[in-house]
């Protein structure tokens, strides 16, 4: 098979994985936070399903609380953490991965610990997906100028729906309908799964 170009932003199961960034009790009341777990908890049974490897991060969590449960993260260690950035308490699992190319990465909150462990995987040479409909900010000026900051830094900003498509890759694929769809959902009743607007998206240029 042809290596992957790397200014393509091809996503491949056995070349990628999946962070959950600090989706805790405490930030319950912050801007479209049950939007956002619902579409992480959808990417997360996505990654299951097709042995996506999963890391979890909590920060703080004896001020912060733990990982909210319908994201549905039973069965991962969470790794607690105080640094913005996830990449300390993963790079393990980074290390133990020569074949990864791609860091698909959801959570909050966008202007701190998302945008710092962006940038210290694009340090490292990853490819880091950002899933804007699954990362969130208390402030959204802040969501939307640190999306466009990752974006300067050469992150891809993507939907759940376009990564899960790249990652099923075919139509013919035996698990396409449960991938694409795991719960009978549109990926539009996926984003507005709980009462409310959409997680607002960042304009093009």
């Amino acid at each position: 098979m042809a290596a992957v170009r790397p200014g393509l932003g091809r996503v491949v199961p056995g070349s990628s994985i999946l962070f959950l960034c600090d989706m805790q009790e405490k930030f319950r009341h912050t801007l479209y936070f049950p939007q956002i777990v619902s579409v992480a908890a959808r990417m997360l049974k996505v990654a299951r399903l097709l042995d996506v490897p999963v890391v979890l991060t909590e920060q703080y969590p004896q001020g912060l609380g733990p990982t909210v449960p319908e994201l549905g993260a039973k069965g991962l260690q969470p790794r607690p953490k105080t640094c913005f950035s996830m990449v300390p308490v993963v790079q393990h699992e980074l290390d133990a991965r020569p074949q990864l190319r791609s860091v698909l990465l959801c959570g909050l909150e966008t202007q701190a610990c998302i945008l710092h462990t962006a940038l210290d995987l694009l340090d490292q040479g990853l490819q880091v997906h950002v899933v804007v409909d699954a990362c969130t900010s208390r402030s959204q000026v802040d969501r939307l100028v640190a999306l466009s900051r990752m974006r300067q830094s050469g992150a891809f900003l993507s939907t759940s729906e376009g990564l899960i498509l790249q990652l099923v890759g075919d139509a013919a694929h035996p698990q396409f309908k449960e991938v694409l769809n795991p719960e009978g959902k549109t990926a539009g009743q996926h984003r507005q799964s709980v009462k409310g607007e959409a997680v607002p998206q960042p304009r093009g240029p």
